[in-house]
Order: structure tokens, then C-alpha cells, then sequence
């Protein structure tokens, strides 16, 4: 049962915005059962355990077999994380983690999702897939109360990668996922990833990045608010989320998250793809020292990517995939190219790479040295 907190804040949510509830109640009360039931019995099952991010769970980047049913379990977590050394926030979470775990499937396999909202969490929670066809997303068939736990079932038809999100109703939507319920699924071509001439391409590594802005109350000293639990953090969140101006804009639910010791690392000569999701603004994502070779920007594998980007677009509400082979060592920067948002307000990822200096491709022919001129 949701906590009185909880029914009230819900309550006042649904109120707020009737059209949007309307036609959520409506899909949502739609009786499935006379619906003739689908024979998947001759399908083989496999199921992953999801991996947490930036790691992804291992998957075939060809389909080895015919489609599928792939099985993932998730939890809603609702627990505090910090987002900076001063900052605190009462965060909604898909199996712990910010952004939630990304999915793989190939297209024409079969998505189930065993979806747990556990009793000690206040909340109502849903997940609604960019991937999946009808019923909001399967917001509409997953809205689940604390103590209860949902399977849904959808058919990838679409290859690509794609956001999905907690979509309970209303300006709960919104609120859900500022408060870091996110991620990906990325649903890949049978025959694998292709470049722009329509060959096979195969990547080393997956990096998964999810951006997160962040709407942290101050209070009146300027110091940012701390709540009990995440009711309490609403009428407050909500005025700093109405003037939308973030507080924070992250990779991986924190400043710092992938920077330091935190760095990714890869090697000289791998071929990583970089997989960004933005559920809630536009961002613009950049590898300072390389490129995106192969960039598959509104994230739809069946799209002919686009070819040596230097920074590419991930609309709001989406996700997008860019491949790059790294030809020299060092240490990189994967940014959000709002540079005031990358530097002052945490939008920055490290990748460490191993590998030998080739001075043709860059050499420092003068070392810095004094200069007497004027």
C-alpha cells in the first residue's frame, strides 16, 4: 500500500495535469484478457543479469539463433545518493543505480521484464519503453504499488537504442525522472552493426553513459537542503524543477562519477561504443582528442550512421550510439559540450587508454620553453 505521504503526493500529481492521467487511466484500465494469447511456447528463453552501469551485461552483437524471450529481473530502489561532496538527493532508482542498468536484445526477440516495487519503498513506479508499441510504453500495464512486482512482455521490432522511464502520471513523470529514473535498452540488428557502405562493423567494448540533471533545493543560507525521503523532497524539488535551471547535470548519477580513480579505461586500437542516454534535455555529447566514427545519433541502427563527427546531438527524451577506435594513448575526456555544464556543473567522463605515442598522427616538435620576445 502507498504510504499516506505517498497517496497524497500521487493524489495532488494526478490532479495537476487531467488530460495526461485521463489517457493514462484509460490505457491503463483497458481489460487485456479476451485479447487472443500469444503461442511463444517454441521460443527458447535466456535470461541476463543486469549488469551495473557503466558495464553491460554480456550479449552476442550477432544473434547466434533464432529470436528469443530474454528475461531481466529490476528492483525500484528509492534511497539517497550523493550527487557532490555538498549535495544530497532522495533518488528513484531501477535497480540501484543511475542511470538504470541497460537491456540487449536483438530485434524480433522478446523483452520480459520482471518489474519489483519492494514494500519499504512510498512510491507507485511503471516503466515506460521508447523500444515497446501500445499501452504508453507498457506504462499503462506496469504501474505498480509498493509490495507489488508486474512481468511485461513486448516484441523488439525496432533496432536501435532506446531510453526507457518510470512514467507514473502526470508531473509525477517528470519529478520520477529528474529524480534518476532513466536508462537504456539497446535492441541490435540480428546481423549486428553495419558502417555506411553496409558492412559489418563489431566493437571491443560498450561505455555506457547517462546523463542526469539534477534539481537540488537550497535553503535560505544556500546550502542545499537534505530530506528524510523522497514526499518530503517534493515541494521544494518541484520549484527548482519548474525554473529549469539544474543544479547538477552528471554522467552516472554524481560528479565525479567516471573521473579520477573512477576513470574508464580502454587499450590502443579498440573499438568502444559509447552508448548516451538524456531522458529529460537535449545534450550534446563530445570526445575531446577523438571523434565519432561511426555515429548513430538519433540511436536507430537501421539509419546510416554518420561518419567522423566531432560532437553529436542526443535529443531530449532519447538515446544515441557513437563508435570510435582509439589510435593514440592517454587520457581522454567524454563531455557534455555545454562546457559550462561539462566543467562547472559535473557533465565530464575520463577514459584512460594503454597504448604506445605515434608521433605522426601528433608530435610536440617544441617543448615548452622560454620565449624572449614580445
Amino acid at each position: 500500500m502507498l504510504s499516506r505521504r505517498a497517496a497524497l503526493m500521487v493524489g495532488a500529481g494526478l490532479a495537476a495535469a487531467p488530460v495526461l492521467v485521463q489517457a493514462a487511466r484509460a490505457e491503463g484500465s483497458m481489460d487485456t484478457s479476451a485479447a487472443a494469447p500469444a503461442d511463444l511456447s517454441s521460443l527458447p528463453r535466456i535470461r541476463h543479469e543486469l549488469a551495473i552501469p557503466p558495464l553491460v551485461h554480456d550479449h552476442e552483437q550477432v544473434a547466434s539463433t533464432g529470436p528469443r524471450i530474454v528475461e531481466f529481473t529490476m528492483d525500484i530502489i528509492e534511497k539517497e545518493i550523493q550527487v557532490a561532496d555538498d549535495a544530497y538527493l532522495q533518488a528513484m532508482t531501477f535497480n540501484g543505480s543511475i542511470p538504470g542498468p541497460m537491456m540487449v536484445v536483438h530485434e524480433n526477440d522478446y523483452v520480459e521484464l520482471t518489474l519489483r516495487n519492494p514494500a519499504t519503498n512510498t512510491m507507485q513506479h511503471n516503466i515506460d519503453f521508447h523500444a515497446a508499441t501500445g499501452a504508453l510504453g507498457g506504462g499503462a500495464l506496469t504501474l505498480i504499488n509498493p509490495g507489488e512486482q508486474t512481468v511485461l512482455r513486448f516484441k523488439a521490432t525496432r533496432a536501435g537504442v532506446f531510453t526507457y522511464h518510470c512514467a507514473p502520471g502526470g508531473p509525477m513523470i517528470p519529478w520520477h525522472v529528474v529524480s534518476g529514473m532513466s536508462g537504456t535498452i539497446m535492441v541490435l540488428p540480428r546481423e549486428g552493426l553495419k558502417d555506411v557502405a553496409g558492412n559489418p562493423v563489431a566493437y571491443d567494448r560498450v561505455i555506457y553513459i547517462g546523463e542526469n540533471d539534477f534539481y537540488i533545493p537550497k535553503d535560505a543560507d544556500g546550502a542545499y537542503m537534505r530530506f528524510a525521503d523522497a514526499g518530503e523532497s517534493y515541494p521544494d524539488t518541484l520549484e527548482v524543477m519548474n525554473k529549469l535551471i539544474p543544479t547538477h547535470v552528471v554522467f552516472n548519477g554524481r560528479v565525479g562519477a567516471l573521473t579520477g580513480d573512477n576513470a574508464l579505461t580502454a587499450k590502443q586500437g579498440e573499438r568502444v561504443l559509447f552508448v548516451h542516454n538524456q531522458a529529460n534535455r537535449d545534450t550534446r555529447p563530445h570526445l575531446i582528442g577523438g571523434h565519432g566514427d561511426l555515429v548513430w545519433e538519433e540511436g536507430k541502427f537501421h539509419n546510416t550512421p554518420r561518419v567522423d563527427l566531432e560532437t553529436w546531438f542526443i535529443r531530449g527524451g532519447s538515446s544515441g550510439a557513437a563508435l570510435y577506435k582509439f589510435l593514440q594513448p592517454g587520457l581522454y575526456a567524454y563531455v557534455n559540450h555545454n562546457l559550462i555544464e561539462a566543467a562547472n556543473l559535473g557533465a565530464t567522463a575520463h577514459i584512460k587508454v594503454e597504448g604506445e605515442w605515434n608521433n605522426d598522427l601528433m608530435e610536440q616538435v617544441l617543448a615548452p620553453s622560454p620565449y624572449a620576445g614580445t
